[in-house]
């Protein structure tokens, strides 16, 4: 059985309201996570973003399975939940949100992912990193067409442009890891939404990794970074860390059982 520990923080920065929203959940072989950020008018995108997360974790509760069937349909559930409020709710019609799901079966040792829009899923292995999603966005479109380079993305005033998110009724497409990912002891994943990754640049979050006493400890460390670079217009920002097994990790905040929203 593989050891699982989960760090977590979220804040609005120089917002009035943080329409961030995360939670985690398990079972006793395996452990689920939801990171989102809402957007969609006064209170929409806070609205969005908790029930996705309710939506996607009710989903693996009642199915708690690390599968990419499983998650795709995690996601669904929680697109479907925000266009039915849609519905209801006229002051909502606006409100979308993006997600990152990251299931990871402990007993198996695999993990497997998914998400729509720009929050993020970096993975770490041996201290470096050795995969990260690709944002559903316009930028995003023009990097893989060699039209801008990747460390200029962040830059860019269209950055927040996204081609797709949770809210929307006529189509949705996640993108899900297709197969299981055979997870090692000391892998790290990292899921974070744009407010926390526009100021870290690849080389960076991997070189402060790499000289960490812990991932309790780096995390902090880019958490520092993050409202040294956004000052006073800081976007929200959120970040859900789970370590497995070989760091030292004393003083996580979190461990295998949280169920966090």
């Amino acid at each position: 059985m593989m050891e699982l520990r989960i760090s977590v923080l979220s804040n609005a920065g120089g917002r009035s309201v943080n329409e961030d929203a995360y939670g985690c959940w398990s079972s006793s072989t395996a452990c689920f996570c939801v990171l989102c950020d809402g957007a969609g008018g006064h209170k929409g995108g806070a609205a969005a973003s908790k029930l996705a997360v309710e939506q996607a974790l009710a989903w693996f509760r009642q199915r708690p399975e690390c599968s990419a069937e499983c998650v795709s349909q995690a996601i669904e559930a929680a697109n479907t939940a925000i266009v039915d409020a849609q519905r209801s709710m006229p002051e909502y019609s606006e409100m979308r949100t993006t997600i990152v799901v990251l299931a990871l079966d402990s007993e198996r040792g695999a993990a497997i992912w998914g998400h729509v829009g720009d929050s993020r899923l970096y993975c770490y292995r041996g201290r470096r990193l050795i995969m990260q999603t690709r944002d559903h966005s316009v930028l995003q479109g023009m990097v893989d067409a060699g039209y801008m380079q990747l460390e200029d993305l962040r830059n860019s005033p269209q950055r927040s442009v996204l081609l797709a998110a949770l809210g929307d009724a006529q189509s949705l497409e996640p993108c899900i890891q297709p197969t299981d990912f055979a997870v090692a002891d000391g892998d790290v994943f990292l899921l974070c939404t744009d407010g926390f990754w526009e100021h870290l640049d690849e080389a960076r979050m991997e070189q402060a990794l790499q000289a960490a006493p812990s991932p309790q400890a780096w995390l902090s460390e880019l958490e520092g970074e993050v409202r040294a670079r956004g000052g006073q217009q800081q976007d929200n920002y959120s970040a859900v860390l789970v370590a497995c097994q070989e760091f030292s990790l004393a003083g996580v905040e979190g461990a295998l059982g949280a169920d966090q929203s």
